[in-house]
């Protein structure tokens, strides 16, 4: 199978018949080649989980409670999902995002900044955090990706994966996910960076992926649009609860 035939499938088997693949990321080039584009999105199983909405704030993309007076914990699913600077595109699950954003500025790299991050202490899920960043800044477009999860012998302690992969070629992006399905305790993310479709346009993007996440359990999706220079950008987001 070519590249995009793995992509293609992979969205079925992974996202389209997985009940719950939890949290995701996908970073790639558009089908024509003509931006870049972040999908992120969130599900939910539990009604503080599901009490959840995005909403954009400039080049910022970020969780809000979509009904404020039934918050029960906000530490681990309201923060800045999407953040930029210097032409760098940040997208992850959690707060991690404002520390990979604050570490750029001071000049770390990617594994720096996340090198005082663990994984999320939800026990017993322990949901890894997952970090995407896309860096148009000088030169060729570079990416990187990075999931801490719970080390399998002591969940206390928190095992570090990065990967720098090549730029993808046009219609394909790396993803990752927080877990492999559904599950008690849910299953962690294994394996490399998945292989996922992007299509010629971000509103087609954001309609595919929602089209394939579990009706019952999806909450909320964004596509960022990306000019090819990192000049610009724009945000489209669709939320279960409006």
């Amino acid at each position: 199978m070519t590249p995009a035939d793995i992509a293609s499938e992979t969205l079925k088997s992974h996202i389209g018949s997985n009940p719950y693949p939890g949290r995701g990321l996908v970073l790639g080039r558009s089908r024509d080649g003509s931006r870049w584009q972040q999908v992120y999105f969130i599900m939910g199983r539990s009604p503080n989980s599901r009490n959840r909405q995005f909403a954009a704030d400039g080049g910022a993309l970020v969780t809000k409670a979509y009904d404020e007076s039934k918050v029960e914990d906000p530490s681990l699913i309201i923060y800045e999902a999407m953040l930029e600077i210097d032409r760098s595109f940040l997208v992850s699950n959690g707060d991690q995002t404002r520390t990979l954003r604050d570490g750029l500025a001071k000049g770390r790299s990617m594994r720096a900044a996340l090198s005082e991050r663990e994984r999320e202490p939800d026990a017993p899920n322990y949901t890894p955090r997952i970090t995407g960043l896309l860096d148009l800044s000088i030169g060729s477009p570079k990416i990187g990706l990075s999931i801490l999860k719970a080390n399998k012998i002591d969940p206390a302690q928190t095992d570090r994966h990065y990967y720098y992969p090549a730029a993808p070629t046009s219609g394909i992006g790396y993803g990752l996910t927080t877990y492999m399905g559904d599950g008690n305790p849910l299953p962690t993310f294994v394996g490399d960076p998945l292989l996922l479709p992007l299509e010629a346009s971000s509103e087609d993007t954001l309609d595919r992926y929602w089209d394939c996440l579990d009706e019952d359990n999806r909450i909320s999706l964004a596509v960022k649009e990306i000019a090819l220079d990192g000049s610009s950008s724009r945000i489209l987001i669709r939320n279960k609860y409006v």
